[in-house]
């Protein structure tokens, strides 16, 4: 059976008070959360009370505002954290030609990862995104762009920058460039920004 707003109650019966009991916990309104979200209070409130089902854009902006994950708003168990990550081969998952290898444990506000860049990756795309990154080039030669500034790192260099400055990284040499990469998400109602002619995952 539908909701006048035409969304199934049951779909995800247990979302709606956990929306409601974080935002309560983090001492915010039901139009302050509304407006950092870029919802209208009435839309909130249609969330918090289960007559709206939130899409996945909608989680996504809600736990960075609540400071938490979509997977806590779905009421998934949080991963065991683990102290000590074993080195070994290089074996992680891929995206856009990008390889990644997780250094650190999953869930925390501070992601460290292993990952080579292919040759020319990224292009012309430009992200732009709240938190801060670090990168410390293991191998081979790494182009770093930040706003109107190239900088070209050797093996041994490391950059640190404020993310909301329009970033790019493009490997120099055609075996790519092999990095260490840390960055955290910083709590910010602004959506994560891509600028250029695709997207790309990281």
């Amino acid at each position: 059976m539908n909701t006048p707003d035409g969304a199934a109650a049951d779909e995800l019966p247990e979302v709606a008070p956990r929306l409601r009991d974080l935002r309560r916990g983090r001492g915010l309104t039901l139009e302050a959360a509304a407006q950092r979200a870029g919802l209208s209070p009435a839309h909130l409130s249609r969330l918090e009370t289960g007559r709206r089902q939130p899409s996945l854009p909608m989680l996504l902006g809600l736990a960075r505002i609540y400071g938490t994950t979509v997977s806590e708003l779905l009421g998934e168990r949080p991963p065991e954290r683990e102290a000590i990550i074993r080195g070994g081969a290089f074996e992680g998952a891929e995206a856009d030609d990008w390889q990644y290898r997780r250094t650190g444990s999953p869930g925390r506000a501070m992601q460290a990862l292993r990952v080579r860049v292919p040759h020319g990756a990224q292009g012309d795309l430009v992200r732009v995104h709240p938190g801060e990154e670090w990168l410390y080039v293991l191998a081979g030669h790494l182009r770093v762009t930040l706003g109107d500034t190239v900088h070209d790192l050797a093996p041994g260099d490391s950059a640190h920058y404020d993310s909301l400055t329009p970033h790019r990284l493009t490997a120099l040499d055609r075996d790519g460039a092999e990095l260490l990469f840390v960055h955290t998400l910083l709590q910010s109602p602004a959506a994560e920004l891509c600028l250029g002619d695709g997207i790309h995952r990281r």
